[in-house]
C-alpha cells in the first residue's frame, strides 16, 4: 500500500532539504510516496499564501493533493485538528534535521504521534513544540 507523506521544507524541497520549523508558514512541501516502507518518488509543491483561509488553507490544499501523512515540527492546535477531521494522520519530527531523515525515522515507526504537547501558539513564537 501506497502512502504519500508531506513535510514542510525549505527551499528547493527534496530529501536533503531542511525541514521547515513550522507546517502553515513553510515555503513549500516536499511530498514523499512510500510503498511498503521504501521511497517511490519524491516531488515537492509550493505552499500556499497563509492569508486566504488562515491555517487551515493549506490542511485543504494538503488534502487535494491527496496526502495521508503530515510530518511536522510545529503547528497550532487548530490545524492538528483539521487534519485529524480530513483523515489525515500527523507525525512529531522535532528531531529530524532533513526531509529524508524525517520520512526514515516515520518509516521504522519512531516518530511520536503530534498531540497537544507540540502544539504552538500558532506562528512565529516559542511553546513545547520549538520553532527550531
Amino acid at each position: 500500500m501506497n502512502t504519500l507523506i508531506a513535510i514542510p521544507s525549505m527551499p528547493p524541497g527534496g530529501l536533503d532539504a531542511a525541514i521547515g520549523a513550522h507546517f502553515g508558514h513553510c515555503d513549500l512541501y516536499t511530498l514523499v510516496e512510500l510503498e511498503e516502507s521504501r521511497i517511490k518518488e519524491v516531488t515537492a509543491i509550493p505552499n500556499m499564501p497563509h492569508e486566504q483561509g488562515g491555517c487551515m488553507a493549506p490542511v485543504s490544499y494538503l488534502a487535494q493533493n491527496r496526502v495521508r501523512v503530515l510530518l511536522a515540527g510545529g503547528m497550532g492546535m487548530r490545524p492538528l485538528m483539521g487534519f485529524r477531521q480530513m483523515g489525515i494522520d500527523v507525525y512529531h519530527c522535532g528531531q529530524a534535521r532533513t526531509v529524508g531523515d524525517a520520512v526514515k525515522a516515520f518509516a521504522e515507526g519512531k516518530l511520536p504521534a503530534f498531540s497537544q504537547e507540540f502544539t504552538c501558539g500558532g506562528g512565529q513564537a516559542g511553546g513545547p513544540a520549538a520553532h527550531r
